[in-house]
C-alpha cells in the first residue's frame, strides 16, 4: 500500500509478531490467529474507563463498588438516607475513606416484589446527592437506574457510569442515551421486572444461559454504537435466580469470565472480553447458607461471596461493607500473589 505522502506501507507489518498492542487484542478475538513464534514486546493490560480521566487496570486487584441507596425501601438499608441527602453524602464520603473505588447511587429499589418509582421521584432522590458528592470528591460515581432520563440527568450532575440492572431492556431509550452520553455502562442479567423476576428463575444450566443473555445485551449495546471497552457485565446474583442458582453462578463465574473459551463455531462465545461486576452483598442466598434472617447482619457472609467472586474472575464487587471487603481482598490478593 502506498500512503498519500508516497511512503510504502506493508500489511501486515513485518514485525507484527513483536507488537503487543496488536497481538493481545488479536488473541482476544481468536488465539489461533496469533503465530506460535510470536514474541510480543512491551507491557499491555486490560483497562476499563471508569471516568474520562481514570483508567482502571483489570489485571490487578479487584475493585470495590460501595452501595449508596437513597430509597425508603431497599432490602437491607432502605430509609437510612432517603430523607436527608446531606446524610447520604456523608455516608458516601465514608465509603470512599473506607476504600471504595466507585460509589453506586440508586433511587429505586429493585428488591424482589418492588414497585416501579416515578422518574421525578428518582431524580429528586439521586441528583442532589450526586451534585454534592461530585463537588467534594473525585471518586467515580455510577447511577443505578433503569431509566434513560435519570441516567442523562445523573451524568449531567456528575456521574461517570450508568449501571442498569435491566441490561438496557426496561427503557428502549437507555442504550441510545448511553451512546450519546459517551460514558461506560454496566449491563446486568435479569428476567422480567422486580415485581415478576422471581417467578422466572427457570434454567436448564444457569451459567450458560446467563452467559448467552449477557452476550446478547452486549451485542445490542454495540449495535447502537457503544464501544466494547465501555461495557461491563453483571450476572445478576439474586435477580431471577434462586439461592441455589446464585451459588451455582458464583461457583461457575469463570464460564462468563475465563478468556479463551470458544464454542463449536470456533468463535469466542463467552462474555470474557468484558469485565465482570458481581453484586452478592447481603443477598437472600447468604441468609439461606448462614441462617441469618436480618439482611443487615449478613456482611461477613457477603465478604466470603466477594472473595469467591474475585477468585473466579470478577473485576468489581458491589458491596455494602466496603472496609471489611477491602481488607479481606487485600489479604486474599497478597496470599495468591506469586512470592
Amino acid at each position: 500500500m502506498v500512503l498519500p505522502d508516497g511512503r510504502e506501507l506493508t500489511i501486515p507489518h513485518p514485525r507484527m509478531h513483536q507488537r503487543a498492542f496488536v497481538l493481545r487484542p488479536l488473541s482476544d478475538l481468536d488465539p489461533e490467529l496469533v503465530p506460535e513464534a510470536a514474541d510480543p514486546q512491551g507491557e499491555l493490560y486490560p483497562v476499563f474507563p471508569a471516568t474520562s480521566e481514570a483508567l482502571w487496570r483489570l489485571d490487578g486487584r479487584t475493585k470495590v463498588m460501595g452501595i449508596l441507596n437513597v430509597t425508603p425501601d431497599s432490602f437491607s438499608d432502605g430509609g437510612q438516607y432517603a430523607r436527608d441527602w446531606r446524610r447520604a453524602v456523608e455516608a458516601a464520603l465514608q465509603l470512599v475513606e473506607d476504600g471504595a473505588d466507585v460509589i453506586d447511587i440508586g433511587g429505586e429499589s429493585t428488591r424482589p416484589g418492588a414497585d416501579d418509582v416515578e422518574i421525578a421521584r428518582e431524580l429528586e432522590r439521586t441528583i442532589p446527592v450526586i451534585e454534592a458528592l461530585r463537588k467534594q470528591s473525585p471518586v467515580p460515581i455510577s447511577i443505578d437506574t433503569r431509566k434513560a432520563r435519570v441516567a442523562s440527568a445523573a451524568v449531567e450532575a456528575g456521574a461517570d457510569i450508568v449501571n442498569d440492572v435491566s441490561g438496557g431492556e426496561h427503557d428502549p431509550a437507555m442504550l441510545p442515551t448511553v451512546q450519546e452520553l459517551q460514558v461506560p455502562v454496566i449491563l446486568m442479567h435479569m428476567r422480567g421486572t422486580p415485581k415478576t423476576m422471581q417467578s422466572l428463575a427457570t434454567y436448564d444450566h444457569v451459567a450458560s444461559e446467563v452467559n448467552d443473555g449477557l452476550r446478547r445485551q452486549a451485542a445490542r449495546a454495540q449495535a447502537v454504537g457503544i464501544s466494547a471497552w465501555d461495557i461491563m457485565l453483571d450476572p445478576g446474583i439474586g435477580f431471577a435466580k434462586t439461592h441455589e442458582q446464585s451459588i451455582e453462578l458464583l461457583r461457575e463465574l469463570e464460564v462468563l469470565g475465563a478468556p479463551g473459551k470458544r464454542g463449536a463455531s470456533g468463535r469466542h462465545e463467552s462474555a470474557a472480553q468484558f469485565p465482570l461486576l458481581v453484586g452478592a452483598s447481603r443477598k437472600r442466598f447468604i441468609g439461606e447458607i448462614t441462617g441469618e434472617r436480618d439482611a443487615g447482619n449478613r456482611d461477613w457472609g457477603s465478604v466470603g461471596a466477594a472473595i469467591a467472586a474475585s477468585a473466579n474472575g470478577a473485576a468489581v464487587v458491589r458491596v455494602h461493607n466496603v472496609k471489611g471487603t477491602r481488607q479481606a481482598l487485600q489479604v486474599w490478593e497478597a496470599i495468591k500473589r506469586p512470592g
